[in-house]
């Protein structure tokens, strides 16, 4: 992982993007770094555009703003990519995690020309099988973090277990079906991952 990760979350209210920001952040900082996790503030309503962001370091974070030139950028609404330039600064050697059911090759001419890696993940299918509804922002948390790195997959597993049994206290039954969404999402993006590497080894 480089000494600091910036991240830019693209979603809608109500899907839960600034919530996600807020767990990475909190889940990171139990791992022993400096975190910082906030929305960028506009119309709060429900389905309306909104952008929060994660910066994720090993040393003291001294910068406070939105994030321009992320590392990374995690789309939880898909029809997101059609009004807004998602990949807007994004750096060249970042990548993009898209929720949809689409493969990378149908997504990436809605990018903009947009020539960096993609990832998608399926977190609506994943999260109607595992939690009953679509909660989107369970799965994307992981492929998230299965992407950027920002800790290992075991501190990971057990911080947000640890979080969970804490946020749900008073419902414990939904622990179990939030870490299902969670690992059949990493588990998908390490899928992914693994695949783009070959394929990048044998071009």
């Amino acid at each position: 992982m480089r000494d600091t990760v910036e991240i830019r979350w693209h979603g809608r209210g109500g899907q839960g993007a600034k919530t996600a920001a807020l767990l990475l952040a909190d889940v990171a900082f139990q791992t022993g770094r400096y975190v910082q996790g906030f929305p960028e503030y506009g119309p709060e309503r429900m389905g309306a555009p909104i952008t929060a962001y994660n910066r994720i370091s090993r040393s003291a974070i001294r910068i406070h703003s939105n994030i321009y030139q992320p590392d990374y950028v995690a789309v939880v609404d898909e029809t997101l990519l059609h009004s807004v330039n998602v990949t807007d600064g994004l750096k060249p050697g970042g990548a993009v995690i898209i929720n949809t059911s689409k493969t990378t090759e149908e997504v990436r001419p809605l990018l903009k020309g947009y020539k960096g890696a993609v990832y998608t993940v399926n977190a609506r299918a994943i999260s109607e099988r595992t939690l009953g509804r679509n909660f989107p922002n369970t799965p994307m948390l992981a492929a998230v973090t299965a992407v950027t790195g920002v800790m290992d997959k075991e501190s990971f597993f057990r911080e947000i277990r640890a979080s969970f049994t804490h946020k749900f206290a008073r419902k414990p039954e939904v622990i179990e079906g939030n870490m299902k969404a969670l690992e059949a999402a990493y588990a998908a993006v390490e899928n992914e991952l693994e695949a783009q590497t070959c394929v990048r080894r044998s071009a």
